[in-house]
């Protein structure tokens, strides 16, 4: 992490009038593992200098602490399962990251945010080993437990899987009947982590309870179970002629503000660390319910979105609406329900250079890249791909109906695909290859393939005959060079519906869209 980077971001957050800052590690810079080229420019005694200076978030806590005083409210994360930097860790002991945890609450830490889990009997053994610990640093902090909504399964079984988070079999066991059908999951979902907060406001706390809820920008499940678990006190009269976020009241004799108090017009947790000298004793750390990290959903049975979601939306009405239905709807593509758009290149691998030569090699040549291709497509190793998560150790059902037609154009043509779905016309929504949501429905998609071509190939073979009149009207392309240039047969607002459904009663449910 450069060390501009920071003094800038926190430099304007003082500026706005930000006070809480959550300080995490991160991922490690990614151009560091593959020796990416750095910014031009900058000498190589500064990247050495910032590498040295920013490597851990104790790094982080100290140069806040340091900098700022008392200005800001730090807060870091802690994990009630473990941490691990592994994609298959050996071993997985939150008794391991105490030393650590106890390292950044000393330099200056105020709260503590938890990774989500669902094991509920895990947070609360990792909980009360917190308070009883012999350090006594954590006697008092504030412990945010990290909350994931269930918006559909897929999304459920990668983002656990990349976090080392264990699902408990009872919730497996209620979600795999109903994993097709997205409603059905989210009401489960709402159940579940309602049980979980439940659970965690029967034990007794040294502190009020707040809770980080991971929303991946789709908020409507969070507000259902805030209001189902009576989260929310009774508003409170404001005298000033406004709604406040922070409460001032007077500090009652067991030397805790009070209840959190959430508002209509804000959601807000009171932090008050009694423990703390009066001048680091924060009023309130707010605004810790929507995360800011989207995570791409995973599509019913493999299916792929692609599309410009990042655009900032303003209106209200217009994204009242957008998780009604977990994975989007008819005509906007920028719902958050579709995730971000996926990114090749080394940087967005989805595991470590360690790991990534372990699942693929060294390949130096196109055979040997055609070779790990067409394997991985015959269900052999490799299991994954740098383009997909290996969530799932086959080939999913839909796929092996086009597997023919892939192993083709990868081994005879050396084209090596990497997203892809047949033609599908009005299957029911429960058939067991192709069907997703609600029963009684139907469900369509249109064929699309996504590859990597020789540039010979294109400008030779398949843009002439792209722009022939046997294909003119009825296939659409996006094409891109590794130098950034673009072609395209559609308008730049063109947008394609690929996978939708049409259920009793409801609007037409988009499943995955394919834009510029």
């Amino acid at each position: 992490m450069k060390r501009r980077v920071v003094d800038e971001a926190l430099e304007e957050a003082k500026i706005m009038g930000i006070r809480n800052i959550l300080a995490l590690r991160g991922d490690p810079p990614r151009e560091e593992e593959y020796r990416l080229d750095t910014e031009s420019g900058q000498e190589e005694a500064e990247i050495e200098e910032n590498n040295q200076e920013f490597v851990w978030a104790i790094d982080l806590v100290r140069y806040i602490r340091r900098k700022y005083a008392d200005f800001f409210c730090i807060g870091v994360a802690t994990y009630p399962e473990g941490h691990s930097d592994e994609s298959h860790p050996q071993k997985q002991r939150f008794e391991d990251d105490l030393p650590y945890l106890v390292e950044k609450v000393e330099a200056g830490a105020d709260f503590l945010v938890t990774q989500f889990f669902f094991d509920v009997h895990a947070y609360t053994r990792f909980e009360k080993a917190l308070r009883e610990h012999e350090s006594g640093v954590f006697r008092r902090i504030p412990i945010m437990p990290g909350l994931l909504p269930i918006q559909n399964y897929q999304i459920l079984r990668r983002t656990t899987k990349l976090a080392h988070c264990r699902i408990p079999p009872g919730l497996v066991e209620t979600l795999d009947p109903i994993k097709t059908d997205d409603e059905k999951v989210k009401e489960k979902g709402i159940d579940a982590l309602c049980n979980i907060i439940n659970e965690i406001q029967a034990c007794e706390s040294a502190q009020p309870r707040g809770y980080h809820f991971y929303t991946l920008n789709l908020e409507k499940v969070v507000g259902t179970v805030i209001e189902r678990c009576n989260l929310i006190p009774p508003e409170r009269p404001q005298t000033n002629g406004f709604d406040s976020a922070i409460d001032d009241s007077p500090e009652t004799p067991n030397g805790v503000n009070g209840a959190s108090h959430i508002t209509a017009k804000g959601i807000a947790h009171i932090l008050e660390s009694s423990n703390l000298p009066s001048s680091r004793r924060p009023s309130i750390c707010s605004n810790y319910l929507t995360a800011s990290h989207r995570t791409s959903s995973s599509l019913p049975n493999n299916a792929n979105s692609t599309g410009n979601v990042n655009q900032p939306i303003s209106t209200d009405a217009r994204s009242a609406t957008w998780d009604d239905y977990p994975n989007g709807r008819f005509g906007d593509a920028r719902s958050p329900a579709f995730g971000t758009p996926m990114s090749y290149s080394p940087s967005s691998l989805p595991c470590t250079p360690a790991q990534a030569r372990a699942l693929w090699g060294e390949p130096t040549s196109p055979s040997q890249i055609t070779a790990l291709f067409t394997s991985h497509l015959s269900s052999n190793q490799p299991s994954q791909l740098p383009w997909s998560d290996g969530s799932s150790p086959s080939l999913s059902p839909e796929t092996a109906v086009i597997q023919g037609h892939l192993l083709a154009l990868t081994k005879d043509r050396q084209w090596w695909t990497i997203a892809s779905q047949p033609a599908v016309d009005g299957v029911p929504s429960t058939d067991p290859t192709h069907g997703w949501g609600p029963a009684k429905g139907f469900v369509f998609q249109k064929p699309f393939v996504e590859f990597f071509c020789p540039a010979l190939d294109w400008t030779r073979n398949l843009k002439p005959y792209l722009g022939s009149p046997a294909a003119e009207g009825k296939i659409s392309y996006y094409c891109y060079t590794p130098a950034g240039a673009f072609e395209t047969s559609e308008s730049a607002e063109a947008v394609h519906a690929v996978t939708w459904g049409s259920f009793l009663g409801k609007e037409i449910a988009t499943a995955s869209m394919v834009e510029e």
